[in-house]
């Protein structure tokens, strides 16, 4: 027989439930839903959640402690006991439920989701689902849309409060967007719904829903700033005081270093953080840690990782290999400037993990010597790129060469 709960429910493995709420409350709830709330001895939530449901829980609520527990502390203890955590819509759509499922087994936990407030927008303009970017900026920096800024794109955002679609509509105003549509969702699915539109450069919206969603028609201008779906971006998207792995060369690199879903980088030497910044911009996924040793290099890889919407790119100032200490073991290892001090190819070498590919470029002799050696005793794949571009010679054009490239790409045994 199963054990009963203080309230005298039957409890089965499945001690903890997961609600979604949408702004209707109760009454867009099914019955297993609210029976659940009802006979459930603890009931965690934002206040706004609690009081949603407050005619319906009999069991104490307890509102999300501030700052907000990740580990998930005050539910895990009550294990044994009927718990409730309500959530917004879909809690594994940016939600709690996420964070609970990697404390809880999925065969303890039932999960009611109600749909997300991305979803009952979507409805509400008539878009296809499948057809649409969405991106949570709940919480999190803005600069992370600006991949997605593409014409013709439709993108449906979470926001974190009623101010975030101006700076939203600014941004796309600065970049070369302004002509784009932007509606505000308000308040989606509740009795206070509203819908607002204007365009970026024309944003006049007061007074907005700190709930709200903001959707994206985007349209560009001849000079808008758009970071095309390749690798290989052009080096002007870059801030750079010309130390910056040329175009054509970062493609090869990027190549080679072969991005792989969820991976971490260590871009040593990185300069403008240019091969960092397109190894995140291969998957959302993607991490990477930038090591320089220049202040104001470090100070540009900031500026350029925002302007590029990797704003998570980890900087690391100070020297190969000193800064290598305590850094998080590395999936893959680009090597840019520095490679011929000191110790940073074999202290890089020793902190790869076993599987994991370095690729280090060399337009020094004394950084050939190094990876010919490494190659020697290594094995691995050499390569020589020579580039020319064509250049004003008088009134004519010609070849002007670059300086040549010995590149050494090598995966750990």
């Amino acid at each position: 027989m199963p054990a009963k709960g203080p309230r005298g429910a039957k409890l089965t493995s499945k001690w903890l439930t997961v609600v979604g709420l949408g702004e209707d409350g109760v009454a867009g709830l099914g019955d297993p839903a609210k029976q659940r709330i009802a006979q459930a001895d603890v009931v965690f939530g934002g206040k706004r959640h609690l009081a949603l449901v407050a005619s319906l829980a009999k069991g104490e609520a307890r509102p999300w402690p501030t700052p907000f527990d990740a580990e998930m502390r005050d539910v895990l203890a009550l294990k044994g006991k009927n718990v409730c955590v309500l959530a917004s819509g879909d809690p594994f759509f940016h939600g709690v439920g996420v964070t609970l499922a990697r404390k809880v087994k999925p065969d303890e936990m039932l999960v009611l989701p109600s749909p997300s407030s991305l979803s009952l927008a979507a409805s509400r303009l008539g878009w296809a689902l499948q057809d649409v970017e969405t991106i949570s900026l709940h919480g999190r920096p803005i600069d992370l849309i600006r991949p997605l800024l593409h014409a013709g794109a439709r993108i449906l955002a979470l926001t974190s409060d009623g101010d975030a679609p101006a700076g939203i509509s600014r941004l796309l105003e600065e970049n070369g967007f302004g002509p784009s549509r932007l509606t505000v969702l308000e308040a989606v699915g509740g009795p206070d719904e509203t819908r607002r539109t204007a365009r970026a450069d024309a944003f006049d919206l007061k007074k907005i829903n700190p709930l709200n969603v903001l959707a994206l028609e985007i349209e560009s201008t001849p000079d808008a700033r758009i970071l095309p779906l390749t690798v290989g971006l052009a080096d002007h998207l870059f801030e750079h005081d010309g130390q910056i792995t040329k175009r054509e060369i970062r493609a090869i690199t990027l190549s080679a270093l072969a991005p792989r879903r969820g991976e971490l980088l260590w871009d040593i030497g990185a300069g403008s953080g240019s091969v960092g910044i397109e190894w995140m911009l291969a998957h959302p996924s993607m991490r990477a840690i930038a090591v320089e040793a220049d202040k104001e290099r470090a100070a540009r890889i900031h500026r350029n990782a925002s302007h590029c919407g990797v704003p998570g790119l980890v900087v690391i100032e100070g020297s190969a290999p000193k800064a290598f200490f305590k850094l998080e073991t590395p999936d893959a290892i680009f090597i840019g400037g520095g490679g011929s001090d000191a110790g940073v190819l074999e202290k890089a070498i020793k902190a790869l993990r076993p599987g994991g590919r370095l690729v280090a470029n060399a337009v020094t002799l004394e950084l050939e010597a190094l990876l010919l050696g490494q190659h020697t005793r290594r094995g691995g794949d050499l390569t020589r790129i020579a580039l020319s571009r064509a250049a004003p010679v008088g009134s004519m054009q010609a070849w002007r060469p670059a300086m040549p490239v010995m590149q050494w790409s090598w995966v750990k045994p």
